[in-house]
């Protein structure tokens, strides 16, 4: 079984954040909401919610996803923690998903160099040497970023698909009446 650790600081996207959650958890998939700081967080729009884990640099998962909001996206970056798991998540190949403001992250952990990434409008000058795109969704190798929060979805189903769960995309997809709006390929 694949394991998952969405990482969040206050300040995080909730609607990034917990759909990632939800669509994980409706795979069967371990996914773990893990604060960075403390056992509550609070969102960029007032909810706070209850983290699994709290973060420790001995973690070991096969994707971290990385939720956007404001200031949410910003204290993830500020954090050397951070910066060093996600590295570390790279360098063993494994999976890194970011979302919104939140691929500033890879940025700082120098990530973007040659690859194709997209992110929210106006973060572009904090992904260096990267190929930027305005698609919804990028997979460049083992890392997956995408737009915003009317994203969400199609980012979760393409996270769960690079975890080779592509035999359960179309029933939950279909189950959560998603395929009404978008055709899934």
């Amino acid at each position: 079984m694949k394991t998952v650790c969405i990482l969040l600081a206050e300040g995080f996207e909730e609607v990034e954040a917990l759909t990632v959650s939800d669509i994980m958890r409706r795979a069967n998939v371990t996914c773990d909401l893990v604060s960075i700081d403390k056992e509550y967080v609070t969102s960029s729009h007032n909810v706070t919610v209850k983290a699994d884990k709290i973060f420790h640099e001995n973690m070991e998962y096969d994707l971290v996803v990385l939720p956007g909001g404001m200031p949410g996206a910003s204290n993830l970056r500020d954090d050397d923690r951070v910066i060093k798991f996600v590295k570390k998540q790279n360098k063993e190949g494994k999976l890194i998903g970011a979302i919104c403001a939140a691929p500033i992250v890879l940025g700082k952990a120098g990530l973007t160099e040659d690859r194709e990434i997209t992110s929210y409008p106006g973060y572009e000058d904090e992904l260096p040497n990267c190929e930027y795109s305005e698609e919804a969704v990028i997979v460049d190798g083992n890392i997956i970023t995408s737009r915003g929060p009317a994203t969400a979805m199609t980012f979760s189903y393409k996270l769960l698909e690079a975890l080779g769960y592509e035999d359960k995309v179309n029933s939950i997809a279909s189950g959560m009446l998603y395929k009404m709006f978008i055709d899934i390929k």
